[in-house]
């Protein structure tokens, strides 16, 4: 259902399989998907993940077919709870977490989908992917933190667009509006994902997990609870051995080395 390899010894690679990139919220292939990225986030040594698909799809979402016959079965509710309950928290845990998250979109991202792709840190595009919220279209509000991630990245009143107007957005569009930070050949998407991946991996991990934690909650704090967080993980990470070789590097006038 999906592969891991490890391209570089701090950097692992996620390529669903072309069934995962379609059904990825499917009953079992989603205990799946959270099973393996949670694997890789309590892995001391991997200090960044590529997530990719394979075919048509990044990731799908839910499986429409399956709404379908739990709705006839009585059983919608639990099936949809199901869902949410493993997605969600699994996105929680890819913004708190010092590992960063690179989405190698290799093509359409939707629905829930579309909220696993706006949960890495940077998204790459080969050209073909396509983001589309497609939730209104089954009578559906969204979910999967894609009315939290989309505004933070494009804007109030666009992702109200994107919603409103079911709309599907091309790459250069995505890239436009801020839902995407790249697009390279389709050649070059995953070399170039594992590149982005090893270069924001190789910070400490305090940098990491502070800068995605601080920024997450800037937009919803008042300037002085920022700066107190700012100030309470600025304390912690310089009591951190990795401070020590920060500051020992730049003395030495040498590249830090945080992956001892």
């Amino acid at each position: 259902m999906l592969s891991v390899n490890h391209p570089s010894p701090h950097v692992a690679l996620v390529t669903f399989s072309e069934k995962t990139s379609r059904d990825t919220f499917s009953s079992g292939t989603i205990e799946d998907v959270v099973s393996t990225i949670d694997g890789l986030i309590e892995d001391s040594n991997t200090n960044a993940v590529v997530l990719t698909g394979t075919g048509k799809f990044f990731s799908a979402g839910g499986p429409v077919d399956k709404f379908d016959e739990a709705i006839d079965a009585g059983i919608i509710r639990e099936l949809v709870e199901s869902m949410t309950g493993h997605l969600h928290p699994l996105l929680l845990r890819m913004r708190r977490t010092p590992t960063v998250f690179v989405g190698a979109m290799n093509g359409a991202a939707a629905g829930g989908g579309l909220g696993l792709a706006l949960s890495t840190d940077y998204r790459i595009s080969n050209g073909k992917a396509k983001i589309a919220a497609a939730f209104f279209r089954l009578g559906l509000s969204p979910d999967g933190g894609t009315t939290w991630l989309l505004p933070r990245l494009v804007g109030l009143q666009k992702s109200k667009e994107f919603f409103f107007e079911n709309q599907v957005w091309s790459s250069e569009e995505a890239l436009e509006y801020g839902a995407l930070d790249e697009i390279v050949p389709e050649s070059e998407l995953i070399s170039r994902s594992i590149e982005v991946a090893e270069k924001w991996g190789s910070w400490s991990e305090s940098s990491r997990r502070g800068t995605k934690q601080l920024l997450d909650a800037s937009t919803t704090t008042f300037f002085e609870t920022q700066l107190e967080f700012e100030r309470q993980l600025m304390v912690a990470a310089a009591m951190e051995t990795d401070f020590k070789e920060g500051v020992r590097s730049f003395l030495e006038k040498r590249d830090p080395n945080f992956m001892k």
